[in-house]
């Protein structure tokens, strides 16, 4: 298999200017170069770059996909590893979710001081300001 950039980009849903980024900082290998000297994408690239585009899609962080995919080259090593960074990393997901609901709380809370008058008697200013 061999893959022009723009395939690549069509088959993983990934810009070009990310997938060259992604090659920059080392998330994936260099590729061969062409006799044109257009860089020539494999199944490896296709695969790697699917798992980082997917890890990308659950909010894992560029240094956390670096991490997996350091465990992902050494298949006989325990996942344990692997399973504390998503657990981390959900356990990071929730915290945020009791920010947001808290801050809904809030927000409905200010809302409920609207008496849908004037602006001089709006009570949603007034419980905004200090």
């Amino acid at each position: 298999m061999r893959l022009q950039i723009g395939v690549l980009a069509k088959a993983t849903g990934t810009k070009i200017p990310t997938i060259r980024y992604y090659e920059e900082i080392g998330l994936l290998p260099t590729p061969d170069r062409s006799t044109g000297n257009y860089r020539v994408y494999g199944e490896a690239h296709l695969h790697r770059l699917t798992f980082v585009r997917r890890c990308r899609e659950l909010g894992l962080c560029l240094d956390q996909i670096r991490e997996l995919l350091g465990l992902a080259d050494d298949e006989e090593r325990p996942c344990t590893a692997v399973e504390t960074i998503v657990r981390e990393h959900r356990a990071t997901i929730e915290r945020k979710i009791a920010e947001l609901q808290e801050l809904d709380r809030e927000l409905a809370r200010v809302i409920d001081q609207c008496g849908q008058g004037k602006i001089i008697h709006c009570g949603i200013l007034k419980a905004l300001a200090p």
